[in-house]
């Protein structure tokens, strides 16, 4: 398996990411499917490819408040559970939109495939409106709307959630996740007792004198 490590500096904070998304919701004249689509993103931690792909029949909304959205990359579907609040979020995208279930959740405009070009300039100008622009950050600027998949991952990791779990909700491998995020994985330096690992490692009884 060959996967390329993230460096851990070009993950954003959630600081960052909620700054970044309330930059684009305040554009007027923006692409009306941008910013709920950015959030999915953050949200749910999925491909670009994959949320441009759902529609309306995809998204399960509850009248509890939960609700989940099955995603598919490379003919392989899993389910994404929303939290409550992205639920009612979305509830409310597809009731002011007017989009029925059969609609993309996130449509262009003109009804299709919501663009690149499209997300991508509004994510730039916001890019250069909220990070940081001195010399040791500067290079982050323009990295693709991926990295709030990533960012999401690496939060999911830090607050302990099961890397199983983890894997399962992103459509990736527990394998993949540590390949990909080393330093996620990384065991706070300890004091070994190596006699005691000695003994419990030991495969036999050490002979005796007769």
């Amino acid at each position: 398996m060959l996967v390329d490590a993230l460096d851990e500096e070009w993950i954003l904070s959630e600081g960052q990411v909620l700054s970044l998304l309330d930059w684009i919701r305040q554009q007027a004249g923006g692409g009306r499917s941008v910013y709920p689509f950015l959030v999915t993103l953050a949200e749910g931690a999925l491909r670009p490819s994959e949320a441009r792909s759902l529609r309306v029949r995809d998204v399960v909304l509850r009248s509890g408040g939960s609700g989940e959205l099955t995603a598919c990359y490379r003919g392989r579907a899993r389910v994404v559970p929303l939290r409550p609040g992205f639920a009612m979020f979305l509830r409310g995208w597809i009731n002011d939109a007017g989009l029925q279930k059969d609609d993309l959740l996130f449509p262009g405009t003109r009804g299709g495939r919501l663009s690149i070009d499209a997300y991508m300039g509004l994510w730039e100008q916001a890019q250069e409106a909220v990070l940081p622009h001195d010399e040791l950050l500067a290079w982050r600027l323009g990295e693709p709307v991926d990295i709030l998949r990533e960012s999401s991952l690496v939060r999911w990791l830090r607050l302990g959630i099961d890397v199983a779990t983890v894997a399962e909700l992103a459509g990736v491998s527990p394998a993949w996740l540590a390949l990909r995020y080393p330093y996620c994985f990384r065991l706070e330096a300890t004091e070994i007792d190596w006699e005691r690992l000695a003994q419990v490692t030991r495969l036999q009884k050490e002979p005796t004198d007769r």
